[in-house]
């Protein structure tokens, strides 16, 4: 059952479970309101590590050492493993300092196929004060292994809403946001110099932005279903000669040049309002 859930996204969608490992990924769910099912732990000391009340919710069985090490996909497992009801971000608690940091500023991944880069960029996102993630039905699966594991816990701090069609993805965006499209040509240079997730995001305009931009998504810019996004379209200008640049680094690339234009225009409102 415990390796079924870690493998197979056909049995985790199916049954509205998934398989999480290590005291801290647990305690941060546990913490932001995931529900347990089963937590399997070798030593009652593992226990100890986890918040007392949210833990009584679970089924607590003792095994064998060697039973999570059969069960892990860990190199060096903790001795810690829980089975978890599928999270509803709408009803999770994420950290108040989360909250507290948070940016109008949200990200759409579209085919991001590889997992530690889907989760690699979900820390990111985390980290620049995302206000929400949308995945399309194109991406890696959001609870696979690999994914949590390069998430980093940044599945339980910020809201990601997976497995959407870009009809979907029109109705979790706010109302007057702006839309940036992460695109791999640059429309100054003949030969494809770049390569951005696919994405997007509320940016402001900034005088000062090095990613650069045009007015518009271009005409043949449109997304394989063939949707046009009819955003601003932003690139980041990378050496002629080099072909391409990691998904994972150009997405955050692209959120923290987001987060620094919209504190940049943030303390410019504050400073005119100073003004007498």
């Amino acid at each position: 059952k415990v390796v079924t859930i870690a493998k197979s996204k056909k049995f985790r969608d199916n049954h509205g479970k998934i398989l999480l490992e290590g005291h801290r990924l647990i305690k941060d769910a546990l913490e932001a309101g995931a529900v347990p099912q089963t937590l399997f732990f070798s030593t009652v000391g593992h226990l100890k590590l986890l918040p007392e009340a949210e833990i009584k919710q679970a089924s607590l069985v003792k095994v064998k050492f060697e039973d999570i090490k059969t069960w892990s996909d860990l190199v060096t497992p903790q001795g810690l493993l829980g089975i978890f009801s599928k999270p509803d971000p709408a009803k999770m608690s994420y950290p108040a300092a989360q909250l507290n940091n948070s940016l109008p500023l949200l990200l759409i991944c579209d085919n991001i196929r590889d997992p530690g880069n889907l989760g690699t960029i979900l820390r990111s996102a985390a980290g620049a004060g995302c206000e929400k993630v949308l995945l399309t039905k194109g991406c890696v699966d959001l609870w696979e292994p690999k994914v949590l594991r390069a998430g980093m816990g940044a599945h339980f701090r910020v809201p990601v809403i997976a497995n959407l069609d870009w009809e979907s993805v029109a109705t979790n965006l706010p109302d007057g946001i702006q839309v940036c499209v992460a695109d791999n040509n640059d429309p100054d240079v003949p030969a494809r110099t770049t390569s951005v997730p696919r994405g997007a995001g509320s940016a402001p305009d900034s005088p000062k932005a090095p990613v650069k931009s045009s007015p518009k998504a271009a005409p043949e810019q449109e997304d394989e279903e063939g949707a046009s996004t009819g955003g601003r379209r932003l690139v980041i200008p990378v050496v002629p000669g080099m072909d391409s640049l990691n998904s994972a680094i150009a997405a955050g690339i692209v959120l923290f040049e987001g987060k620094r234009q919209l504190l940049w225009r943030h303390k410019q409102e504050d400073d005119r309002q100073k003004l007498p």
